[in-house]
């Protein structure tokens, strides 16, 4: 019978065993068709099967230092080795002690004298079963390889699609590129320290903060929908201006969904960029726009960037007014606690008030920042 061949050519064959007439003995036997290294010492024998990881390993039970119940159990312990078969080989061996061979994970036992053509056809069942699981083991490395980057080809296109609307919304908006880039640094920071809160921590796992992080720019989108007299308008605006200004929440989710429509189908990563551009002016206590949500009513993600629009408002100078200080607008902030905010978010803002400040310093509205990814 031809023995199986192993991915690297003919097959190679470990034999650890302290008695030199059994090294010459399976040499002889085994070395027209395979490929032998052999040691007389089970500790030197882990090292060569972790270096060279051979197709299977023949092993003597009665060692000396480490027999080799122990030296299999280190190989089935160890993640290089624990997947290469190992036959244990034993003139004394019984039911018990074959019992306790497969207990420390060999996968055949042989008898000693060694019977050639038994030893032969264990160790080429052995090798086969071996090429056999190579093949399963190659192909859902491949699979999960081509599942990785198929998922890094989503992760992207998705990437540049919401870029894309954050490019287009700063075409319309009259905010600069710097409040962009804060307000997610300040929307990530706080979904980092709200992720192990009893209170958010099944929604605001690494996928959510990562997809949240990432929505966060889209937060006015709806404002490329209002017109230039009132987005550009130098000074207050009048009660009625102020009402069509309010629709940019709506604006914003009617141009999202109508994309999800274009594709038929909804898009799971445009979720948190839904919530956040409907839901960035809804209030704690209700009384915000435009669905006079309260409460765990308003989604988590709007209820984050609540927080980072409101504060970056505050201290960014603007035609109608100045920028406030930073300590001026932690206070400002901290007082809307349980009536605006939800009071375990403004926590995690006051907590985070130092990390705010160094952000706001780095990015400033005199420079063009680029978006994170």
């Amino acid at each position: 019978m031809t023995p199986p061949s192993s991915r690297h050519g003919s097959p190679q064959i470990l034999v650890i065993d302290d008695s030199q007439e059994m090294l010459e003995q399976l040499s002889m036997l085994l070395a027209p068709g395979y490929n032998l290294s052999l040691t007389d010492n089970g500790i030197e024998g882990l090292t060569m099967a972790q270096d060279h990881s051979p197709d299977l390993i023949l092993l003597d039970v009665r060692m000396e230092c480490m027999d080799g119940y122990e030296v299999c159990e280190r190989l089935k312990s160890n993640k290089a080795t624990r997947h290469i078969p190992v036959v244990l080989m034993s003139a004394y061996i019984d039911a018990e002690g074959e019992a306790r061979a497969f207990e420390v994970g060999a996968s055949d036992c042989l008898r000693k004298p060694i019977n050639r053509r038994v030893a032969l056809s264990r160790i080429q069942a052995q090798l086969a079963i071996k090429a056999a699981h190579d093949i399963v083991r190659d192909r859902e490395a491949a699979l999960e390889q081509e599942v990785q980057r198929r998922t890094e080809h989503i992760e992207t296109t998705q990437q540049v699609a919401l870029l894309a609307l954050v490019n287009l919304a700063r075409t319309r908006d009259t905010e600069t590129g710097g409040h962009i880039v804060r307000t997610q640094a300040y929307v990530q920071k706080l979904a980092e320290r709200l992720r192990d809160h009893p209170r958010f921590a099944s929604e605001l796992t690494p996928t959510a903060i990562r997809l949240i992080t990432q929505s966060a720019p889209l937060h006015d989108i709806g404002k490329i929908g209002i017109p230039d007299h009132i987005l550009r308008k130098p000074g207050p605006l009048t009660p009625e201006e102020m009402t069509i200004m309010r629709t940019h929440t709506t604006l914003g989710l009617q141009a999202l969904e109508d994309a999800e429509r274009l594709l038929d189908r909804s898009v799971d990563f445009l979720r948190y960029a839904k919530d956040i551009v409907i839901g960035h002016h809804e209030r704690w206590d209700g009384k915000g726009y435009p669905k006079g949500l309260e409460r765990d009513a308003i989604p988590i993600a709007a209820r984050l960037m609540a927080v980072a629009d409101v504060f970056d408002a505050l201290i960014s100078k603007r035609v109608y007014k100045d920028a406030f200080p930073h300590e001026m607008a932690v206070d400002i902030v901290r007082e809307g606690s349980g009536t605006q905010f939800d009071p375990d978010v403004i926590q995690a803002f006051l907590d985070l008030a130092d990390q705010f400040a160094a952000i706001a310093r780095a990015h400033g509205d005199d420079e063009m920042s680029p978006l994170p990814t």
